[in-house]
């Protein structure tokens, strides 16, 4: 059997050992995938999980969406939120509650991964604000970002090897990835998400953050903004993914497709560290 085969078949190993998102997540993003979904639809079914009322009403009423009275209700949340938001918002809690119990990787402390990760939601949101999304699409572009990196997690101790390299040779973790394990996190990822089912523009985030060319053109939008946003937080250094040299080729490209200028890119930069700050209730919950 091929070395490649031989990891990829440890990786799948993992992958299906990690903990599927809950019932009632799964019901939440079946329920969103319809077109005739009302507010009360979304309601019966998260208001049979506590824990996950609980953790939707406590984001609402946080500085993340800095509301100015306190929302008891979860209907009333629905409402005030939209659909979408809600159902991102229960995606991304299971989704961290679920890393959190696969594993902690010796390779990547995960208090420094999910803040690269939240890093990268946040600023999605902000170019997504920037390119002139309405607000209800905006919470998409966090979670993809948010999710993006999922693929790293099942990765062993042999990923230490690779994160040292890609630092001493200064290239992009992706290339080395490619050339010492013959298999990168955009591929492994593609099964987490296969595995839970995340819906395509999630997904296609997930597979194709580092060539956007390649995902849906309906999705490409999204896809670069994410990329461009990872290559951000990568350049600035917020959390780690152990990305320290992003493509810098890629960049013109990235831009053209987010029909963004790198000045204004890097004019958030004081909103994003704000965002952040406020976006870390996500791991709190």
């Amino acid at each position: 059997m091929s070395e490649r085969k031989t990891k990829l078949e440890k990786i799948r190993a993992f992958v299906d050992k990690m903990p599927s998102l809950s019932t009632t997540v799964s019901k939440v993003l079946e329920i969103c995938s319809r077109t005739d979904t009302s507010p009360n639809d979304l309601n019966k079914v998260i208001s049979l999980d506590p824990v996950l009322t609980g953790q939707v009403l406590k984001l609402i009423n946080s500085a993340y969406y800095s509301l100015v009275n306190k929302v008891t209700s979860l209907t009333r949340a629905i409402i005030m939120l939209g659909l979408n938001t809600v159902k991102n918002l229960a995606l991304s809690t299971a989704v961290i509650r679920c890393v959190g119990q696969a594993k902690k990787s010796k390779a990547l402390p995960i208090k420094d991964f999910w803040a690269h990760s939240i890093g990268v939601g946040v600023m999605a949101k902000l170019l997504a604000a920037e390119r002139g999304l309405p607000l209800a699409e905006r919470e998409e572009y966090f979670v993809a970002g948010l999710l993006h990196d999922l693929g790293k997690i099942p990765f062993g101790d042999e990923y230490i090897e690779v994160l040292a390299q890609a630092k001493n040779e200064q290239l992009p973790l992706i290339h080395l990835e490619k050339q010492c394990l013959e298999i990168d996190h955009e591929e492994v990822g593609e099964m987490i998400a296969s595995n839970w089912r995340l819906n395509p523009v999630i997904t296609d985030a997930i597979c194709h953050h580092h060539s956007p060319e390649q995902a849906a053109p309906e999705h490409q939008a999204l896809v670069a903004t994410v990329a461009l946003a990872d290559f951000y937080i990568c350049l600035f250094d917020i959390g780690y993914a152990g990305n320290r040299y992003p493509d810098e080729e890629q960049l013109p490209t990235l831009l053209a497709m987010c029909d963004l200028e790198w000045s204004a890119v890097v004019g958030l930069s004081g909103l994003v560290d704000e965002e952040i700050q406020k976006a870390e209730i996500f791991l709190q919950v």
